[in-house]
């Protein structure tokens, strides 16, 4: 009753419903007590003189209206605090929105800038906005197209390679037919990403190798880096983990996930379907 007449501000609506639910309460229990009980019973819930109709409803209306009355104020709370979060998300999610458009605006206007007198400068703001971008929003969907999740690897092994500038000894590679694909978002982030947080990527004896080889019905990616002195690579990490969840939970065990360590180097295999 609430939802039907009190969101559409049905007030008549509402009263009329109150009343016809204040008759059933009576008619109802006049038929339990009255009837049913005193048929068991042969006793009456009622004087004779208080059963007429008029008193009965009267009567019964008062035990009716409170039980009306409570399930409406618990409506209303409820429906106040969903109201009340609903209008908190949306600020936070207009939050969210200003600071990245912001962000973005911001980063265009410095490219505009910088475009004619420092080009290269230009071009690293624009992957930097790009990859900022994608992070932002494309990767926020279930699966993404396979070719703009590798323009973000390369994106993101860009600025390491900055980094670095000569001693940056990685190589990237990715063999086969690139078309319309489509992976789950953020997957193979991962893996480059430790590469970079635990291997060393400044060696030119040992550089670090990243293969991704795409086939018609799968793709595989397998990492080698030598592994920081000071750092343990830890293949059981909170991020190997959620990783694994996620991966089973997509494809079951439809797919194939390696982490081995030969010191001193540590190699990651994944095979997944596309």
């Amino acid at each position: 009753m609430c939802p039907d007449y009190l969101k559409k501000t049905k007030v008549v609506q509402f009263i009329v419903a109150i009343v016809g639910l204040i008759l059933l309460f009576a008619g109802l229990r006049y038929v339990l007590q009255e009837i049913v009980l005193f048929n068991f019973t042969g006793i009456h819930n009622y004087y004779e003189t208080s059963r007429r109709p008029i008193f009965y409803i009267i009567d019964n209306s008062y035990y009716a209206i409170k039980a009306i009355l409570y399930s409406t104020l618990i409506y209303l709370a409820i429906k106040f605090m969903e109201t009340n979060d609903h209008n908190k998300a949306e600020l936070n999610l207009l939050k969210s929105q200003i600071s990245p458009h912001f962000l973005f605006n911001t980063l265009n206007a410095f490219y505009v800038e910088l475009i004619d007198d420092k080009p290269e400068t230009a071009k690293d703001i624009h992957k930097l906005s790009e990859l900022l971008r994608y992070v932002t929003y494309d990767s926020q969907k279930d699966v993404v197209l396979l070719k703009n999740e590798i323009q973000f690897l390369k994106d993101y092994i860009h600025f390491f390679n900055k980094r670095f500038e000569s001693d940056f000894s990685v190589t990237f590679q990715v063999t086969g037919n690139l078309k319309n694909q489509e992976i789950p978002s953020l997957i193979l982030i991962h893996f480059i990403e430790n590469l970079f947080k635990h291997g060393v990527v400044n060696d030119k004896k040992n550089p670090a190798t990243i293969n991704i080889i795409i086939h018609e019905q799968f793709i595989e990616v397998s990492t080698r880096n030598k592994i920081l002195t000071s750092d343990k690579f830890m293949e059981s990490g909170i991020g190997t983990q959620n990783v694994k969840r996620r991966l089973t939970t997509l494809f079951n065990t439809n797919y194939k996930l390696v982490y081995t360590k030969e010191t001193p180097y540590f190699n990651t295999y994944l095979k997944m379907p596309l």
